[in-house]
């Protein structure tokens, strides 16, 4: 195997990496306590956040998969990134004011104001385990590109754990010394180039197909490739109409409102009006920055004349590395590399957030102000940099795009998580234990949901039963974890009196 990796790429990928990790270290300083590490003073402007939270959301996760995704469909992707700006603008109305009525620094904190903080403690962990193995997915989708540059000098069984290695370990440099204040500003950086990226990408595919993009478009337009709208009402497809407006707003709403990683960012905005126009502006930058990559994989069909891969998620980064001139080829790799730093940083930086806010200090009885809980608060950043990594080696790759495995990842718990917020803010009858017990049993019934086709092979004999649960879409997940969550919680609180204090959200 061959690269096409000069010897100025390897300049620009190494010179970039390393300036982002002194970057991130260097805004990590004079941090006082882990308030400060968390959500950066409540001190980061909008568009900054706005920014963050982009990448946080796409990340190389856009940048690798959805071109591959177009490739091999269409641009039906786009209805469900319509949901997206849906969600986005119900929760800036209705939960999102709630976290700013007190000084909170994780998303569940709120859910021990209104139950209890069993209830705090119950969402983090589920939390924790559901961001480590989507985060985990991200990591490996990113070690592809380092891949294919390392490829011809590292053996080929040690290729994807070198890879992962060496993103993991600056990752973790600059998440450790640098908080919150370091993602959010090198993710501003981080995301510009890597739409430069994009329209660079955008740039030579017209000049690479003959006839340029009247050419490109003519040809993915007989191929079916423009189709946006799909107005099947079934279950079973994941790119419809009903499925992206419906179940991308639920996944949105999940994502921005008790995803811990987004929340984060969002608190550390300067007021509330300021993180409502982060959040918002957000979902329209998401659908435009989709419809850019969407359109990169249309290009690179009628590029590579529609010709198979036996991995959709090696194409766009194929076309990186071996059709970019170079300097500009290491600048797009480093950039695709530096997103998912930067968001693989925010997962540990929310994780370690959430450990130490509604686990740790719950425990301790230490307060948020003490040094020491800065001290343990950068422990267990160390502590999930190491498990993301460990399990992000153990990953095997899929024939699946690695954006459809983080997505139905994230989906599996955040019905259960929205089900619980909503229950807070919807039913006042609802007390600690009948929100633990809905969000527990939709989990386990998205079990059932998300592992049919694995336990049908396993159990031979569910198959009858499972069958029709295994051809459900994943944009419908949190929509129906969402609705075990509330209709058991909401069973549940009729088997006891109604509760004298009110709801505590108020």
């Amino acid at each position: 195997m061959k690269t096409n990796f000069t010897a100025l790429d390897f300049i620009v990928l190494a010179a970039y990496l390393v300036g982002t990790t002194i970057l991130g270290v260097w805004l990590g300083r004079n941090q006082k306590d882990s308030k400060d590490y968390f959500v950066a003073g409540h001190a980061i402007p909008w568009w900054a956040v706005l920014f963050s939270v982009v990448a946080t959301e796409t990340s190389a996760l856009t940048f690798i998969s959805i071109p591959g995704l177009a490739y091999t469909t269409n641009l039906g992707f786009l209805q469900i990134a319509a949901g997206y700006v849906v969600g986005r603008i119900v929760v800036a109305y209705t939960l999102l004011p709630r976290y700013y009525q007190g000084e909170l620094v994780t998303a569940y904190a709120l859910l021990e104001k209104r139950f209890g903080v069993g209830t705090r403690r119950f969402a983090s962990i589920i939390f924790l385990v559901t961001r480590a193995f989507a985060d985990s997915v991200r990591v490996f989708a990113t070690a592809i590109p380092i891949a294919l540059i390392l490829g011809p000098s590292v053996p080929p069984q040690y290729v994807m754990p070198v890879a992962i290695l060496v993103l993991g370990a600056l990752t973790l440099i600059y998440t450790y010394h640098g908080g919150m204040r370091a993602v959010v500003w090198t993710d501003v950086l981080q995301t510009s180039v890597y739409l430069l990226g994009g329209l660079s990408a955008v740039y030579l595919l017209g000049k690479g197909v003959s006839g340029g993009w009247g050419a490109i478009l003519s040809q993915a337009n007989a191929a079916g490739k423009l189709r946006v709208i799909d107005v099947y009402f079934g279950f079973d497809k994941p790119y419809t109409l009903f499925a992206g407006l419906i179940g991308g707003a639920f996944l949105s709403m999940a994502s921005h409102c008790a995803d811990q990683v987004i929340v984060q960012r969002l608190l550390a905005a300067q007021s509330l009006k300021e993180s409502r126009k982060a959040l918002i502006g957000s979902g329209i930058a998401v659908f435009i920055q989709f419809s850019l990559f969407l359109m990169i994989g249309i290009g690179l069909y009628a590029f590579y004349q529609a010709r198979p891969f036996a991995v959709p998620d090696s194409i766009f980064p194929t076309f990186v590395v071996d059709s970019m001139p170079a300097g500009l080829r290491g600048l797009i790799v480093a950039a695709v590399l530096a997103a998912t730093m930067s968001a693989h940083s925010g997962a540990m930086n929310s994780l370690a957030a959430s450990t130490t806010h509604d686990i740790y200090l719950p425990l301790s009885g230490r307060r948020a102000d003490d040094p020491r809980t800065l001290k343990m608060a950068k422990l267990f950043t160390l502590f999930w940099g190491a498990i993301l990594l460990i399990a992000a080696l153990l990953y095997k790759q899929q024939g699946t795009p690695v954006v459809v495995i983080a997505l139905s990842i994230a989906s599996f718990t955040y019905g259960a998580l929205l089900g619980g917020f909503f229950l807070g803010m919807l039913w006042q009858r609802a007390i600690q234990r009948d929100a633990i017990l809905g969000m527990a049993v939709g989990i386990i019934a998205m079990s059932f949901v998300v592992f049919a086709k694995p336990m049908m092979l396993k159990f031979p004999s569910l198959t009858a039963a499972l069958t029709p649960i295994s051809h459900i879409a994943f944009p419908w997940y949190v929509l129906i974890g969402t609705s075990f969550t509330m209709g058991v919680a909401i069973l549940s609180s009729f088997t006891h009196p109604a509760p004298t204090d009110g709801d505590r959200w108020n």
